[in-house]
């Protein structure tokens, strides 16, 4: 797997220039791109795990987006159930990747893996544009992009055992006890999720906020549809396929320490005679 992979800017602009660009009131920022609101108001007002941010989009990225994304972006609009097939354009495995940043780490795991098809879920919009344009010069023909709510993507749009892996890596650590409601990272979320995955799916988290470590490996260890996939019942080391990302290694340079979860979604007897 290569240590990097290029970034292409668009050759019309300047690369790293801001997008600014004076809208008349009502028009979308990105017409043919991801919209700001897939879901709108059919789904119920929750506690959310994340913050949409939409601002500081390069040229570059904008232009990604413009072009590439009625090809390979996903409105999560949950109105729909998705075909992963049809989507793809092959019958490969899928494994859902919730939260990517900027996507480096997801266009390397790609082209590592071109047999594994990566659904790539984000709601920041320059880190689509990125990774949009990564996928495009590096020829990552397994990569979709997802914009939106990840909760109502399991929900409404993926059938049961319809998924082959969960990838969720340094999600928001909420470090405030009045926020841990909002970590992803939960029993109800771990339930949902259970239901697209097949039989044998591994879950992988990964955080550098130890606390919030510690909590993903008591609920996942106390969830019944899942089994850590370390004899010791502990953390797994990093795995050859998840890179060591930019962000990652300033914060082992600081003395972070850094998590892997490895768990397995088991098949109960009922599930076997059924």
């Amino acid at each position: 797997m290569a240590d990097s992979l290029n970034t292409p800017e668009s050759p019309r602009h300047v690369p790293g220039a801001s997008v600014r660009h004076t809208r008349a009131k009502g028009e979308p920022r990105f017409p043919d791109g991801p919209k700001a609101d897939p879901a709108g108001s059919h789904f119920e007002r929750r506690i959310r795990s994340f913050q949409p941010r939409r601002s500081r989009v390069t040229a570059g990225q904008a232009d990604a987006l413009q072009r590439l994304w009625p090809k390979w972006g996903l409105d999560i609009d949950g109105q729909r159930i998705i075909d992963l097939g049809e989507l793809f354009g092959n019958d490969g495995p899928v494994v859902l990747e919730i939260g990517f940043g900027m996507g480096e780490a997801t266009a390397q795991m790609a082209a590592g893996n071109p047999g594994l098809n990566i659904l790539a879920v984000d709601v920041h919009t320059p880190g689509q544009g990125n990774l949009l344009n990564l996928a495009d010069a590096n020829g990552l023909s397994n990569v979709r992009v997802g914009n939106g709510d990840a909760i109502i993507l399991l929900r409404e749009m993926l059938a049961p055992d319809s998924l082959d892996g969960l990838r969720v890596y340094f999600p928001d650590p909420w470090p405030k006890k009045r926020h841990h409601k909002r970590r992803l990272i939960q029993p109800e979320f771990l339930s949902l999720a259970a239901t697209r995955l097949r039989p044998g799916a591994i879950v992988h988290c990964a955080t550098d906020w130890e606390p919030y470590a510690e909590q993903m490996l008591e609920v996942l260890t106390a969830h019944p549809d899942f089994e850590n996939t370390r004899p010791d019942g502990g953390f797994a080391p990093r795995p050859d396929f998840r890179p060591l990302t930019r962000f990652e290694g300033q914060g082992l340079d600081k003395g972070h320490v850094v998590n892997d979860l490895l768990f397995r979604r088991v098949q109960h007897r009922e599930q076997q005679r059924g």
